[in-house]
């Protein structure tokens, strides 16, 4: 079974409250890119002061509705979600929060500098992209630190 993996940039405060447990969800505007399903696996691009790639988590339930509807689900006390996540989503046709599952920070990030000295001119997604076999970053990177985990 091929896993459907994404990368996915995340600003530092969130992808460490993500890594300590703290943060339940992650809020997506939906425009365009590709819908992320449960079962998923999220690659974070830490963004600001981190540049580097520096965990994975699965995803659980996928809430998928107008702005509105999104954050009357996920504003609940335990989410991990501010009133700063509502001016993120608002004003969208339609948003997406990914519940985290089974956050795995790795022993150490991938800095951009390194995925550079690979992948010359490389740049994080913006929000979010697909991951595939055969994308450079994929197979140099994230094949690499993912079979590490897996003790293979």
């Amino acid at each position: 079974m091929i896993e459907d993996i994404y990368l996915m940039s995340i600003r530092p405060k969130y992808a460490r409250a993500i890594f300590a447990g703290r943060k339940k969800y992650e809020l997506r505007k939906l425009s365009g890119a590709p819908s992320i399903e449960e079962g998923s696996i999220v690659i974070v691009y830490a963004s600001g002061q981190i540049k580097g790639i520096i965990g994975e988590f699965r995803v659980g339930r996928v809430i998928k509705a107008a702005p509105e509807k999104v954050w009357e689900i996920v504003r609940q006390p335990g989410t991990g979600i501010g009133e700063d996540a509502w001016f993120y989503i608002r004003g969208a046709r339609q948003a997406m929060a990914l519940e985290v599952r089974d956050p795995t920070p790795y022993q150490r990030p991938v800095t951009l500098e390194e995925i550079r000295r690979v992948i010359p001119g490389w740049m994080p997604p913006f929000s979010y992209k697909p991951l595939r076999e055969g994308d450079p970053v994929y197979e140099l990177v994230i094949r690499r630190i993912r079979s590490t985990l897996r003790g293979s």
